[in-house]
Order: C-alpha cells, then sequence, then structure tokens
C-alpha cells in the first residue's frame, strides 16, 4: 500500500526569494532536474536568479510547499494565437519525497486556479519522457487522458526523445 502524505500540509503558492535555499535542495538535484528542459541550479546565487527572472515573473509558476517550504513546483505556460485555448503543465518535486502523493495533491489544487486564471484555456497538456513512469502515474491519478505516444517529439539534455501526451479538459472532472 502506498503511502499518503497528510494533505493539509501541502500548499501551493507564487515563489519568493526566500525560498532560495529551500529550491536548491530539489532544484541541484539531477534526478529531480532530469526530465526538465531546464539545467541543474549549483549555487544559491543561481538559485536566487531562477527564482527572480525566471518563476516570479512567470505567467503561472507555484511553489509545491510541504508546510510552507519549496520541495518543488508546478508550472503552467499558455500559448498564444490561434493556440491560446491550451496551456502547457509541468512539475517536479524533491527526489526524497517521490510517492509521497504530495504532486498529485498539488496538481488537484492547481488545475482550478489556472482554469480561473486563464478562463480562454480550455485544454491542459503535459508531455513526459517514455521511461518517467512516475509523472505518468500523477497524470491519471490526477485525472488527465493519456492521448498518445510521440515518437522523437521532445529535445531535452542534448538528444531528442520519445514523449507521451496527456490533457486535460476544462469540462473534465479531477478524480477523487
Amino acid at each position: 500500500m502506498e503511502f499518503q502524505m497528510d494533505s493539509s500540509r501541502i500548499s501551493i503558492r507564487p515563489f519568493q526569494l526566500s525560498d532560495a535555499d529551500d529550491f536548491l535542495t530539489w532544484a541541484s538535484d539531477d534526478k529531480v532536474t532530469r526530465y526538465l528542459r531546464w539545467e541543474t541550479i549549483t549555487s544559491k546565487e543561481e538559485a536566487l536568479m531562477h527564482i527572480q527572472q525566471i518563476a516570479i515573473p512567470h505567467p503561472w509558476r507555484r511553489s509545491i510547499c510541504l508546510d510552507d517550504r519549496s520541495v518543488g513546483y508546478i508550472s503552467v505556460r499558455p500559448e498564444s494565437g490561434d493556440d491560446r485555448h491550451r496551456a502547457h503543465i509541468g512539475y517536479a518535486i524533491r527526489s526524497d519525497h517521490w510517492g509521497l502523493g504530495i504532486v498529485t495533491v498539488a496538481m488537484k489544487m492547481a488545475i482550478p486556479s489556472v482554469f480561473e486564471k486563464f478562463p480562454f484555456i480550455v485544454r491542459l497538456e503535459a508531455l513526459v519522457e517514455e521511461e518517467n513512469v512516475g509523472s505518468q502515474r500523477v497524470l491519471e491519478k490526477v485525472g488527465f487522458v493519456k492521448e498518445g505516444f510521440l515518437r522523437k517529439y521532445g529535445f531535452n539534455k542534448g538528444e531528442i526523445r520519445d514523449m507521451l501526451i496527456y490533457s486535460f479538459l476544462r469540462t473534465d472532472k479531477i478524480a477523487s
């Protein structure tokens, strides 16, 4: 049986500069950044710069917090123009917190907030590398639908990789 974290300890909020030390704890872990498009953060200065220049000004990037300490993030990037009805969602969490249900709870909190902030979005998309089974499980537990396998689709860390695409529509119900 899988252990489930007490969901009252989990929250999502905008990043703050005071998150730098906690952010560095997980953003400096190659296991965490393996599937992310950004490189591993290696110093507190880099962490502060990332939070200040990328996380805070981002259209919708939230810190996943456990007892109000940053342990990961969820990011939603809306498309523009004729594709503005779609947005890409991504997330990561400290490797020592994998499998505890924290990201699942945080995603269930995030989705209604995203649809409220961006009323023009009708579809959230998540691209997941084939071997990232943990991330696939999170999406399925939240209620995302696996739509297909995209061969040699995503470029990450110097190589073109196979991806799975998942979607969640505004009209879908978050899984209980």
